[in-house]
């Protein structure tokens, strides 16, 4: 079979599992009602005597569940996946075959209940996911004879004049075709710093413009640029990545094999069929089904109520048994805005910072922002400008206290006073040069910091038993090293494009179960690609979300530690009502083999367990 046929051959096996995912996600609760009502209908006819139309009611809602129960069982043994629903779906269809409808009804609307919990899980954290996306931007401006019009960003052909605006996302791939560009471009690279593009240099789609609004020429459509290749590379990590399995399925082959050799055993020696019957009903791993999606619920109920957004059941199981972290830098671990790290100037470092931010205030560059934002921390006195003129990504000029002040880069202030000598220091994140009166004055030398949680996160993770930290990240070596040495990570990759950060992920999973933390495009990939990724809250969140199986929507990292340790304490949680379940369960089981317990005894008996282990479930959250 060629490789394109294989492409095809997993896109409809892909396509045909999330159209049965919603086929299941639209039929759990109507079946739950149902077999609520079929139940509830029953009964009262049983206790009106009305025993034919009792039997009518339990059979009709007990075979629509047993229906759709035996068509996802028959499904997924096709994917060759084996779970708990085997089971109840013998003690359903044990059940009717020898007449105890009663006992059906019980174990059809516990199995529809557990399967409506899950499907709640999923749908909170697809309406969490619905309202984060809807913040991407859908469309484009055109610049036409007849003016400027909005179209659909997939409508964009190549050589199509598109206007980009400030605070917006270039579309697609492209050459600057008038003005000059200031973007940013760290949701693609990582790099947290501005660049500077001139006509004719070509740009990427997803770097945002913070700098005048300029024209663009489309080089490639939407579907060929940067962005759309980003995002292929998301579906093929999705494609590559081990499935999430239910946690209440591992054990549900070694409690089918104990069920069947007891139920046999107990018909065998007895030569009473009911016996088998009654062994099957109590058996019927509700526990299991109830106790494990309501563990699992409450820590996801009680994540979102931390602002941690988990996206379904089967993510918090991977989440506990995370044992390797992959952080991204930019924005994760730092700020991903520039700070000033140091002054190198002859003169009074608060004076020059003073005219420097007085003239700083009539910019939005970023560099102006945290000049003006440093000053402030100092509480120095900033004067008004006068005669401010701004050139684009090159740097600002104006009147502040009747002193002529100029602040850019090397090479625009070299245009006002002649030569001027380079600082000695001079490894930063930037550099920004300034002038006073047409002499060289000073260099203000910027850095993206570390966040002042991030060593507190690794710290708590490392109490946390997680064997092993690493840090990947498209910006410079020198500074992901300077990162990763100030937070004691295990190891840190540097200068790496999307595609080399999903080979990063690869090779962590290596050593364990990986959770790759991160914040923009770039990062989007390898969030699909680990075990589990984790979106951080901040402005580029939308496109990383969308890849991520965590989102926190707070800019906290403490998040990060917080979602492992609910995680863990939800499945353990689980696990104890499973165990206790399945004690009682085989406790249960023998009573009924050895003609204790009838079937209709046996499903009240499997609704005491049941409301025991729920009860101790719903301490998860």
């Amino acid at each position: 079979m060629s490789e394109a046929a294989d492409q095809f051959e997993c896109d409809r096996n892909l396509a045909q599992a999330v159209d049965l995912s919603r086929m299941q996600t639209a039929l759990s609760l109507p079946l739950f009602v149902l077999a609520v009502l079929g139940l509830g209908t029953g009964l009262s006819f049983a206790w009106l005597r009305l025993d034919r139309w009792s039997a009518i009611a339990l059979i009709s809602a007990t075979a629509v569940v047993l229906f759709a129960l035996a068509v996802d069982v028959f499904l997924s043994l096709r994917r060759r996946e084996f779970g708990l629903d085997i089971i109840a779906a013998l003690a359903m269809g044990a059940a009717l075959w020898f007449g105890e409808y009663v006992a059906a009804g019980v174990v059809a609307v516990m199995f529809a209940g557990g399967q409506s919990l899950e499907t709640y899980a999923q749908k909170r954290a697809d309406s969490g996911m619905s309202e984060l996306l809807s913040r991407v931007p859908r469309l484009a401006v055109i610049v036409t004879d007849a003016g400027f019009t909005d179209v659909v960003i997939d409508d964009i052909l190549v050589g199509d004049r598109l206007l980009i605006r400030n605070g917006d996302v270039v579309p697609v791939d492209g050459h600057i075709d008038a003005g000059q560009a200031v973007l940013n471009e760290a949701a693609l690279t990582g790099e947290s710093l501005p660049v500077r593009r001139k006509t004719g240099q070509m740009i990427m789609s997803g770097a945002s413009n913070i700098g005048d609004a300029f024209e663009m020429i489309a080089a490639r459509s939407a579907a060929a640029s940067t962005y759309a290749g980003i995002v292929r590379l998301i579906a093929q990590a999705r494609r590559s990545k081990a499935p999430m399995s239910r946690l209440a399925d591992r054990y549900a082959l070694a409690f089918l094999a104990v069920t069947v050799a007891i139920a046999i055993l107990a018909a065998f020696l007895s030569g009473e069929p009911a016996r088998a019957v009654a062994v099957l009903v109590v058996a019927t791993p509700c526990p299991l089904i109830l106790a494990v999606p309501v563990a699992l619920v409450a820590g996801v109920s009680k994540a979102s109520r931390n602002g941690i957004l988990i996206k379904g059941a089967g993510v918090l199981e991977f989440l506990a048994s995370i044992t390797v972290v992959v952080f991204d830098k930019t924005g994760t671990l730092t700020t991903g805005q520039p700070t000033i790290r140091h002054i190198d100037t002859d003169a009074v470092p608060n004076e020059l910072l003073r005219l420097a931010a007085s003239l700083d205030q009539a910019s939005s560059h970023t560099i102006a922002r945290a000049v003006v934002a440093e000053a402030k921390r100092r509480k120095l006195v900033l004067s008004m400008p006068a005669t401010v003129t701004e050139a684009p990504g090159e740097g600002i000029e104006g009147d502040v206290a009747h002193r002529r002040v100029a602040i850019g880069t090397r090479d625009f202030i070299a245009a006002r006073c002649g030569t001027m000598q380079q600082p000695a220091h001079a490894i930063g994140t930037a550099m920004a040069y300034v002038a006073i009166d047409g002499h060289y004055a000073g260099t203000f030398v910027f850095q993206d910091p570390i966040r002042t949680d991030a060593l507190a996160v690794v710290e708590k993770l490392r109490r946390l038993g997680i064997k092993r930290i690493s840090l990947a990240t498209g910006d410079r070596d020198v500074v992901g090293k300077a990162v990763g040495q100030a937070l004691g990570l295990d190891l840190v990759r540097a200068e790496l494009a999307p595609a080399q950060k999903v080979e990063a992920v690869k090779d962590e999973l290596k050593h364990g179960h990986v959770m790759m933390i991160g914040d923009g495009v770039n990062d989007a990939p390898a969030l699909a690609a680990a075990s589990v990724g984790v979106a951080v809250g901040r402005g580029n969140l939308a496109a990383a979300a969308e890849a991520a199986d965590v989102v926190l929507l707070r800019d906290n990292l403490q998040l990060v530690a917080t979602s492992i340790e609910i995680a863990r304490w939800s499945r353990r949680i689980a696990l104890e009502s499973v165990y206790a379940g399945i004690g009682l369960s085989v406790a249960a089981m023998i009573a009924a083999g050895c003609g204790y317990v009838s079937p209709i005894q046996g499903a009240l008996l499997q609704e005491i367990i049941d409301v025991a282990v729920i009860f101790n479930a719903l301490r998860a959250g």
